[in-house]
């Protein structure tokens, strides 16, 4: 397996940690969308959200909120997204799950919303039927 998260995890590639804790591990991200775009990830190599249990999970949240905060008070932002993605549909790049906390301005140039949709009432109610029906 050549997981460059992993790698950072070990000790093997180069990362600017921010945080660590026994389950997680925050990094600045070398792409940033912003300045403090800060990556999460767990220690323990989990591919995607459909492999992550609920405890790893909770961990990665809790890092999460506490990063978001620190860049809160170090850098004023005016917003912050959390973003994660799955698969290469979704925008996957690095095969190990990961929560970027990304600080916002106003005028700063980033897109992540889409424009809201009207849709038709039958067809949310279908699905979350749907959706339903595994949980």
């Amino acid at each position: 397996m050549d997981c460059i998260f992993c790698a950072i995890v070990e000790g093997r590639a180069p990362a600017e940690v921010v945080f660590e804790d026994e389950q997680t591990i925050a990094f600045m991200d070398i792409n940033p969308a912003n300045p403090g775009h800060t990556l999460v990830v767990p220690k323990q190599h989990v591919r995607d959200i459909y492999e992550l249990d609920e405890e790893t999970a909770a961990a990665v949240m809790r890092t999460a909120a506490r990063v978001a905060r620190a860049i809160r008070a170090a850098l004023e932002p005016e917003g912050l997204n959390l973003l994660q993605s799955n698969g290469r549909a979704g925008g996957q790049a690095v095969f190990h799950f990961h929560m970027h906390v990304i600080p916002r301005w106003y005028g700063d140039g980033l897109h992540l919303a889409r424009p809201p949709v009207q849709r038709k009432r039958q067809a949310i109610e279908e699905v979350a039927a749907m959706i339903k029906a595994h949980l």
